[in-house]
């Protein structure tokens, strides 16, 4: 009778993705999954309860690598969310909630009055798109013209400018067929910024958000030309602000998070996933433990897919931009 013992000599050299990262990993072909899962820990700071791990030929029932259709060289995707991030879903809920309770006594106590915050200064004036034009030539200037001013006035694109003093001489659009394969650029840092509004047929207008997000790619080269990592953490923080400006309007409150000096870009896109993943994620009031688990897992599927498709949208981006 044949020996049908693995070697237990043998590694398999395994490569992981999760998300943009990427790792490689070498275990003896006898190691058990949970064996995995610990590694994968150590590497991407996803608990073990809460990775997913999807490969070719996957055998769930196994528990050991060689049994469960793993090979060497096996490209396997974890699917779940750091520690980090969860402890941002949580104090995000847990800052939303005390908001809402301030908002409630409000009301409770009736009307107050609110101070006049419209007047500018001369220097916060500066701050701002000083003419917006759209393609005269172009079909539909008019609407072409009304993106451009709701994108000028958006209350977070105003707040970002201000507070990070940008100021840019021209807003205007680029003509698809003269640019097939940009959809933003910057001139002489901040002389000017083009948008690509139009969609490629000349049929329509692309989407309002996709919009605002690569005007805070071409503001970011008011202060860094290129794509090195100073442009990315910055670029992620303003859009990250956005988000963040966004919610303390829902809730009712101006207040944002403080922070000392620009975070690093995966932080940054992390806080923003967390913020939009929080207003998809449902209410906070309290459930039964089965509907409680069932709601944390959603909202771990939700962060998860907000930041890879964050992460792929500043990609694309990024791909589409004269830097």
């Amino acid at each position: 009778m044949s020996d049908t013992t693995p070697d237990v000599t043998h590694e398999l050299v395994l490569h992981v993705k999760h998300g943009l990262s990427s790792y490689d990993l070498t275990l003896p072909a006898t190691s058990t999954v949970d064996e995995l899962k610990r590694r994968l820990y150590d590497l991407a700071s996803v608990p073990v309860d809460n990775q997913k791990l999807l490969w070719k030929g996957i055998q769930r029932s196994a528990t050991q690598l060689h049994q469960a259709g793993l090979k060497n060289g096996s490209r396997i995707t974890l699917v779940g969310v750091s520690e980090d991030a969860l402890q941002s879903v949580h104090r995000a809920e847990a800052d939303a909630t005390r908001r809402n309770e301030i908002l409630r006594g409000r009301e409770a106590r009736g009307p107050t009055k609110v101070r006049d915050t419209s007047a500018l200064s001369s220097s916060q004036a500066q701050f701002r798109f000083h003419r917006i034009e759209p393609l005269p030539n172009l079909p539909n200037p008019i609407q072409a013209r009304s993106i451009l001013n709701k994108l000028a006035n958006d209350p977070a694109i105003v707040h970002i400018m201000r507070a990070h003093k940008f100021s840019v001489g021209l807003l205007t659009e680029l003509a698809p067929h003269e640019h097939p394969g940009l959809l933003g650029l910057n001139v002489n840092a901040g002389e000017s910024i083009l948008l690509r509004v139009r969609t490629d047929a000349y049929d329509g207008f692309r989407n309002y958000a996709e919009l605002r997000r690569v005007l805070c790619h071409e503001l970011t080269h008011n202060v860094y030309g290129g794509h090195a990592d100073d442009f990315k953490t910055l670029n992620s923080q303003l859009n990250r602000e956005v988000a963040e400006f966004e919610r303390s309007v829902k809730v009712g409150t101006h207040t944002l998070s403080d922070t000392n000096g620009y975070e690093d870009r995966t932080s940054n896109i992390e806080r923003e996933a967390v913020v939009q993943a929080f207003v998809l994620g449902g209410d906070s009031s309290t459930p039964s433990t089965h509907m409680a688990d069932s709601r944390e897992e959603r909202r771990q599927r939700i962060l998860a897919a907000t930041v890879s498709r964050l992460e792929q949208e500043e990609k694309e981006i990024e791909d589409r931009c004269r830097g």
